[in-house]
C-alpha cells in the first residue's frame, strides 16, 4: 500500500502516466473568515415589486425602494443601515402588512397667533417628521389654514417619509403609511435646531400617531428563510408574538444539528418604566432590545433599530469579542437633554435585559450592547449569554472550529492512539485531535479571542466514544476574553 493517500489518481494504473492532484487541506494556515449576512425584516407598500414573505440580497437604496417601495418601513430601515454600514451582504425580508391591522395617524394643527392681525411674517417652519426636517414655507399674510395646506404639501413632497398628509381647514392629518404598532412610534415636532422658530402670527400643536395596530405575522417568512445563515437580524417589532417567532426560530438555529445563529435587534423607547417592563419579559440569548436614549426620542425605532444592527454587523464581523461602547451613529438623532436617561436609570436598564445608548457630545453612541438573557432554565439569574459579544465569539469559535476539522479531516479514519499506521494515512487518532484543538485555541488566543491556555490544555478532553467507535467527541473549554467595561480608580491625594 502507498505511504501517500491519493483522491483521484487511482492505484490501478499500469499505462505510463504522471499525475499530479492538488490538496488543500493544509492550504490555509490561519483561521477561517466568517463573512457576515444580515436580514433586514419589514415591511413594504403596494407599490413595492417584491412579494409577500419572500427575501432579497440588496447593495443600495434604489434596490430596496424598487423591492419595497419608497416611503416603506424597509426604505426607512434600510437609510439607516446603509448610514452606518455599506461592507456588510444585507437581504431584506419583505412583509406584506396584516390586512385586519390599523394605521397610526395624527395630527399637526395651526392656530393665528392673534386672530385680530392679519397674518403671519414671512418665514419658515421647521417640521421634523420622524427626524426629517420638512420645510414649510409661510409667505405674508398667510393664516393657519394656509400654513396647514402648505405643511400637507410639504409632507407629500418629501415621498422617502413613511407618511401621508392631508389638511382640513387649519388641521394636518398625518398617517402612518403601513398597518400595525411600529407606526405608534413616530415623531412630529418643530423647531429641533438651534435657532429655529415659528414665523410671527402662528402657532402649532401636535397630536402623536397613535391607535396603529397589529403587526404582520412572521411564520411565512421564517419559513421562507430555510436553512440560509444571517449573522445578524434587524427588525422593528417589540410585541410578544413577533419576538416569540424570532427567539424560537434563532433558538432552533443555535442547536448543534442547524449551527447558523446569529443575534436580532430590535430598538425601543418609551418610559424607564415601560423598558423595564418589556425587557422583564423576555429571557432570550439571541434577542436584543435597544433602548434610545431617553423617552421622548425623535429617531423613530424601527430605523434606530436597523442602524444599532448596521453598526453590530460591521464591527461584530471585524472583532466579535470587543466591545461596542463609544461607537457612534450616523442616523439617529439625540433627544432634549431633560430627556435623556440617567447613568442609574440606564444601568438599570442593564439589568432588566435592555441594551443601553446614550448621547457624547450630541451624538447617539452604543453603550452596553446586551440580550434579553437574564435567567437559565431553572429560573435563576445567569450572565452566562448575557453579552452580544459573548454571543458573537461563541459563533465565531464554533465556526473556525468546525471549517479546521472539515478542512483538514474531511475523509479521514479514526483509530486509537498507539496504532502504527504507514506515513501519509489518512487516519485521525484521539491525540492527533488533542492536537489539532491545542493549535486552534492558540490561533483563537493570538486573535484575542480566548485566554487561559493552561486551562484549556488542562480541561481538553478527546476520545473515542463508547458506544460508536466512528465518533471522535472533543470537550473544548475556552476561556472567553472579557471586555473593559468598568474602570475603577481610588484618587488618594494628599495636601
Amino acid at each position: 500500500m502507498s505511504p501517500v493517500t491519493f483522491n483521484d489518481v487511482p492505484s490501478n494504473l499500469r499505462i505510463p502516466f504522471v499525475a499530479a492532484e492538488f490538496d488543500p487541506s493544509l492550504a490555509s494556515q490561519g483561521p477561517a473568515l466568517l463573512p457576515y449576512k444580515a436580514l433586514l425584516i419589514g415591511q413594504k407598500t403596494t407599490e413595492g415589486s417584491a412579494d409577500a414573505d419572500t427575501i432579497h440580497r440588496v447593495s443600495s437604496l434604489a434596490e430596496v425602494v424598487a423591492l419595497a417601495g419608497r416611503g416603506s418601513m424597509l426604505h426607512r430601515q434600510a437609510i439607516a443601515w446603509f448610514a452606518s454600514n455599506r461592507v456588510t451582504e444585507l437581504w431584506v425580508g419583505v412583509l406584506d402588512d396584516d390586512g385586519a391591522g390599523a394605521k397610526a395617524a395624527g395630527t399637526i394643527t395651526f392656530t393665528d397667533s392673534d386672530p385680530s392681525v392679519p397674518g403671519a411674517t414671512a418665514g419658515t417652519i421647521a417640521l421634523y417628521m420622524g427626524g426629517v426636517r420638512v420645510p414649510v414655507a409661510i409667505e405674508e399674510g398667510d393664516d393657519a389654514e394656509d400654513a396647514a395646506s402648505a405643511a400637507a404639501a410639504a409632507i407629500t413632497a418629501a415621498a422617502d417619509l413613511p407618511v401621508t398628509a392631508t389638511a382640513a381647514s387649519n388641521v394636518v392629518t398625518v398617517q402612518f403609511r403601513h398597518k400595525g404598532v411600529v407606526g405608534n412610534a413616530y415623531d412630529m415636532r418643530v423647531n429641533y435646531r438651534d435657532g429655529e422658530a415659528l414665523p410671527e402670527g402662528i402657532e402649532v400643536a401636535f397630536v402623536q400617531l397613535s391607535a396603529g395596530a397589529t403587526n404582520p405575522g412572521l411564520s411565512n417568512l421564517i419559513a421562507a428563510l430555510g436553512d440560509a445563515w444571517f449573522h445578524v437580524w434587524a427588525h422593528p417589532y417589540t410585541d410578544s408574538t413577533s419576538l416569540e417567532s424570532i427567539e424560537e426560530e434563532l433558538s432552533s438555529r443555535f442547536g448543534p444539528m442547524r449551527m447558523i445563529d446569529g443575534v436580532a435587534i430590535a430598538a425601543a423607547q418609551g418610559s424607564h418604566s415601560g423598558l423595564a417592563t418589556l425587557g422583564d419579559t423576555r429571557n432570550s440569548p439571541h434577542s436584543v432590545i435597544v433602548a434610545q436614549p431617553g423617552i421622548d426620542p425623535i429617531t423613530p425605532a424601527m430605523e434606530f433599530g436597523a442602524e444599532v444592527a448596521g453598526l453590530v454587523a460591521k464591527y461584530g464581523a471585524t472583532d466579535p469579542s470587543r466591545p461596542f461602547q463609544t461607537i457612534a451613529m450616523k442616523n439617529a438623532l439625540p433627544p432634549e437633554e431633560v430627556d435623556l436617561f440617567s447613568n442609574e436609570e440606564r444601568n438599570l436598564l442593564l439589568y432588566d435585559g435592555i441594551a443601553t445608548t446614550r448621547v457624547a457630545s450630541g451624538v447617539v453612541v452604543l453603550d452596553r450592547m446586551i440580550t434579553t438573557y437574564q435567567e437559565n432554565s431553572a429560573s435563576a439569574p445567569d450572565d452566562a449569554y448575557l453579552d452580544v459579544t459573548t454571543m458573537l465569539t461563541l459563533m465565531y469559535l464554533r465556526y473556525t472550529f468546525r471549517v479546521r476539522m472539515m478542512t483538514r479531516y474531511p475523509r479521514h479514519k479514526l483509530a486509537n492512539d498507539g496504532t502504527r499506521f504507514g506515513p501519509g494515512q489518512a487516519v485521525i487518532t484521539p491525540k492527533i485531535g488533542k492536537a489539532e484543538a491545542i493549535s486552534w485555541f492558540r490561533q483563537m488566543e493570538e486573535l484575542g479571542l480566548v485566554e487561559g491556555f493552561d486551562q484549556f490544555k488542562a480541561d481538553l478532553i478527546v476520545v473515542r466514544s463508547e458506544t460508536d467507535p466512528n465518533r471522535l467527541e472533543f470537550l473544548l473549554s475556552p476561556d472567553l476574553i472579557n471586555q473593559l467595561v468598568v474602570t475603577a480608580t481610588k484618587i488618594a491625594f494628599r495636601l
